[in-house]
């Protein structure tokens, strides 16, 4: 009893670290992006978050976890048990900490948003995101679907949270377009720098420290310490992840470019969220390493093909996302993957490319569906709702403004309603 009590105190303190980590993003997207956006990003972050959890409450949690399907879950919807067994998860702290993975994956789709969407698009999309995208793909992976079915690993979210929504972000970014000013005519790109780098930087430091919650939370337990191996290996990943990309951009451009080192970061630290619980300390570094070399180059691929991405999204948790979960098939060792019934050893433990192509077939059905499905919602409401984008005044003024009615930083920006000199 006493130990399952403390199994229940680790996932609802991981619960709590997840959470945070809207903090980070918010920090992050803010400050990746214009001051005239700043406070529309903190606010759309917090109100998106509570229609996120409630749908998650009412139907989402269910769709993952109810009566096993191979395609969806059904069931346990408007969830309300407060029984407590004495062994396992408790049901509340069980759907909290389902719940905030799902935020998560929310505020990566609409970094695909950012500068130009309406908020109305925010708030219809969050309630459709919600239920036909993101419970779809965890039902597959962790909720006893089809890929769970062929002993797909993903410890705790490289596919089910990262690529998925970065591939609804990819959606988005197609159907609203660049931002005014990214691209020329000839076909060159314009940097629109962030407004504030010590935020961007803050944001990232508590992403990082909540994914030991992330990462070891998934544990679900505390009786063998394994969370403490878990975070080592979360560690070692991020870190060199931040190194690689700073070498590499200094390496390409001649500078130690910060936002390059920062998204490296974040890039070891999706990187290794899907084998955390599955390879060994050295092999955590190897991961980072390559995530951080990845998404320099995804960064630049993306811009010189026309995609106006301005988190970096789509590089940080869908590329290197991809690359997170073929890791597994690469550098799973028994221990941690056959012993345990979930999935076979990589290809460097013996296993051969039996893993490595269930990891492959998991990322490209995962993160097709989470593509088609977004840009069918988001085409609908396109037409729907008369647009998804601002126009381009508001977009010029900004949509702190446009959207609010006031500014996130309102002493440092004149309010155009402001009388001179006053």
């Amino acid at each position: 009893m006493e130990i399952a009590l403390m199994d229940n105190l680790w996932v609802m303190v991981g619960t709590v670290l997840v959470f945070l980590m809207l903090g980070g993003f918010i920090l992050l997207e803010a400050g990746s992006t214009r001051m005239k956006n700043a406070g529309h990003i903190a606010g759309k972050t917090i109100f998106t978050a509570g229609i996120g959890a409630v749908v998650f409450w009412a139907v989402g949690y269910g769709l993952i976890y109810g009566s096993d399907g191979a395609f969806i879950g059904w069931g346990s919807f408007f969830y309300g048990d407060a029984s407590f067994s004495g062994e396992g998860l408790a049901p509340g702290v069980d759907i909290m900490f389902q719940m905030v993975f799902a935020l998560v994956a929310l505020t990566i789709a609409f970094g695909g948003f950012a500068e130009r969407a309406k908020l109305s698009a925010y708030v219809v999309f969050a309630v459709l995101f919600s239920v036909f995208v993101y419970p779809v793909v965890a039902h597959w992976i962790w909720g006893g679907g089809w890929l769970a079915g062929h002993g797909k690993q993903d410890f705790a979210g490289s596919t089910v949270v990262h690529l998925t929504g970065a591939m609804a972000a990819l959606a988005a970014t197609i159907i609203l377009k660049p931002r005014i000013g990214k691209f020329n005519k000839d076909g060159s790109s314009n940097e629109i720098a962030g407004h504030n780098q010590v935020f961007t930087a803050l944001g990232v430091l508590l992403l990082w420290v909540g994914w030991f919650g992330f990462n070891g939370g998934s544990t679900f337990g505390v009786a063998d310490a394994f969370f403490g191996f878990v975070s080592l290996n979360t560690m070692l990943g991020a870190a060199a992840g931040a190194i690689a990309a700073m070498f590499v951009a200094w390496a390409v451009s001649g500078k130690a470019d910060v936002p390059s080192m920062l998204n490296g970061a974040l890039a070891g630290l999706v990187a290794i969220t899907a084998p955390a619980g599955f390879v060994e300390p050295w092999a955590a570094v190897v991961i980072g390493l390559v995530g951080g070399i990845i998404v320099v180059f995804s960064m630049k691929a993306f811009d010189k093909a026309k995609i106006d991405d301005p988190i970096f999204a789509l590089s940080v948790h869908g590329t290197v996302g991809v690359w997170g979960t073929l890791a597994n098939g690469l550098f799973a060792v028994p221990a941690f993957s056959s012993e345990i019934d979930w999935g076979k050893p990589g290809l460097f433990y013996g296993g051969g490319f039996e893993q490595l192509g269930v990891q492959a077939l998991g990322v490209a059905a995962s993160g097709l569906y989470a593509f088609v499905v977004s840009f069918i919602i988001l085409k609908g409401m396109d037409m729907v709702m008369g647009g998804l984008r601002v126009s381009e005044e508001e977009e010029i003024i900004g949509l702190d403004l446009s959207e609010h009615g006031g500014y996130g930083y309102p002493e440092n920006i004149p309010h155009p309603n402001d009388k001179k000199g006053a």
